[in-house]
């Protein structure tokens, strides 16, 4: 395979330059300089405030053999470079082609299925990516769990990394051997382009509930982010959830080549897949799966009722990949726990606790929903709000809770530069009775103290944090691991 240069490769991509460029061998792209690694080139895109080239300097120390400068470039800029340098118009919207290029994932070597929604997305991935193993395939993952083949992730700082960074991981599971991709794709990354030349094969919608209006403004706006998935170039196959009222809108704006795969918890009669006399105990669920117009008993060792749509979604991305009903079936046997989604400690002559992510209203009131099912005699919730994020969900996250649990504790989830006591302010509108509420903002304590108020037979639900292993706190990122926590407090409790 001849060596991909500079001139060629911006010249395949129509990206003209004012003057000739040398052949400078292009082996990766950057478009974060924290990011950018020797041999890379360095692509500096026009922002709001800022041009990416006053970060040339650093990215040519780190390694940079050319940049590539988005026009119209910043004034006044006498600054010159030891590497080449290209200025070309309308840079932001090729970074996907470029990446594409230098990495070699302009082709489908990588069955990919994109996950998107509100909640849902890590189960579902995580359940596609464990189906798929148990079938003989070597799947990997991207999310909010970080990214790499299944059982060996890395962490990540976002969800869905810049669309370099994205396009590098790419190349590298294919380099390992993996033959499958379940990622999660936030309504961010679709809305600024951090998965622009990706060839979803699936795209696959779990709900759309409040969050992230901080950023998109409107549920309208955040619903069209999410939306764009389901528009791709080259999508085969679409997932939709029958149950959320933006999926149904989803329906016409897909393309007629597009094959569409339907499925529903609640028995929606027009679904394609749907879960029938849904039974729950300690153990997990078990369900009569109806999938490409048969019906197969299903058992798996998952807690609560909404992990059966994700179950549902991961089904449906295997069904529109081509895998044949009777083995999706057998495969969901197979399925564990996600790391931070309804991790079970305790119970028997203890409380029962369960540490899972829900961080949003929805999120809280069907974890609680789900747990009230598995028949506890009373039901505490520790839970707190991240800071910096929106703070109109934060009272409706208290309703939800209020709504759902016996007892509730309101503590600090990851308040980061905010003023802690500013969020409980605005977590405490959303109380009907305030006063019957534990407010202790230490979620050591906080914790401490539900599982020490609750007894056999009760659950405690720690919300907010699930997988993680930090607490965000006035800049500084803290070890802080609700199971752990949890565990120890557990074990002192029997001991």
């Amino acid at each position: 395979m001849s060596t991909l240069t500079l001139d060629r490769w911006l010249a395949d991509q129509g990206l003209a330059t004012e003057q000739p460029l040398p052949p400078v061998p292009v082996t990766g792209v950057a478009l974060d300089t924290r990011e950018l690694r020797a041999g890379d080139v360095f692509l500096a895109l026009r922002g709001g405030s800022d041009h990416g080239l006053r970060h040339a300097q650093a990215a040519i120390d780190k390694g940079a053999v050319a940049i590539v400068a988005e026009t119209p470039l910043p004034e006044p800029m006498t600054t010159t470079f030891s590497v080449p340098v290209a200025a070309v118009a309308s840079l932001r919207g090729r970074v996907g082609a470029l990446a594409a290029a230098v990495y070699g994932t302009t082709s489908a070597e990588l069955r990919i299925a994109g996950v998107t929604g509100t909640n849902g997305k890590t189960s579902t991935v995580q359940f596609i990516a464990q189906a798929a193993q148990a079938l003989g395939h070597r799947p990997a993952t991207m999310g909010t769990l970080g990214a790499g083949p299944l059982g060996r992730l890395r962490p990540q700082a976002r969800t869905t990394p810049d669309v370099c960074s994205t396009h590098r991981f790419l190349a590298e599971c294919r380099d390992l051997g993996c033959d499958w991709l379940a990622m999660e794709v936030s309504s961010h990354a679709l809305d600024q382009g951090r998965v622009d030349g990706v060839h979803f094969e699936v795209a696959v919608y779990t709900q759309l509930s409040r969050d992230h209006l901080d950023y998109h403004g409107s549920m309208q706006a955040y619903f069209e982010a999410k939306a764009k998935l389901f528009q791709w170039p080259g999508l085969r196959a679409a997932v939709i959830n029958l149950d959320c009222p933006w999926g149904l809108k989803l329906l016409p704006q897909l393309a007629a080549d597009v094959a569409v795969h339907t499925y529903s918890a609640a028995g929606a009669e027009s679904a394609s897949i749907t879960a029938e006399d849904l039974s729950l105990d300690h153990q997990g669920m078990h369900f009569r799966l109806r999938l490409g117009g048969q019906q197969y008993p299903v058992r798996v060792g998952l807690m609560g009722r909404f992990n059966v749509d994700n179950v549902l979604a991961a089904s449906g991305a295997l069904l529109a990949a081509g895998v044949e009903p009777a083995l999706i079936a057998a495969a969901l046997a197979q399925l564990q726990p996600v790391p931070g989604r309804m991790n079970r400690l305790g119970g028997d002559e203890q409380p029962l606790v369960v540490v899972d992510y829900a961080h949003t209203p929805d999120a809280i009131a069907k974890a609680l929903s789900a747990l009230r099912e598995h028949q506890p005699r009373r039901l505490g919730i520790v839970f707190g709000c991240g800071g910096e994020r929106d703070r109109g969900k934060r009272p409706q996250m208290a309703a939800a809770a209020e709504a759902g649990a016996d007892r509730v504790y309101v503590t600090d989830d990851n308040p980061r530069g905010e003023d802690g006591d500013r969020i409980l302010d605005d977590i405490r509108a959303g109380f009907a009775r305030p006063q019957a509420v534990l407010e202790q903002r230490n979620r050591r304590l906080a914790i401490e103290s539900a599982i020490a108020d609750a007894g056999a037979g009760d659950i405690v639900l720690i919300a907010g944090k699930g997988h993680e292993t930090y607490q965000e706190i006035g800049g500084q990122v803290l070890a802080f691991d609700d199971r752990a926590v949890a565990a120890e407090l557990l074990r002192r409790r029997a001991a």
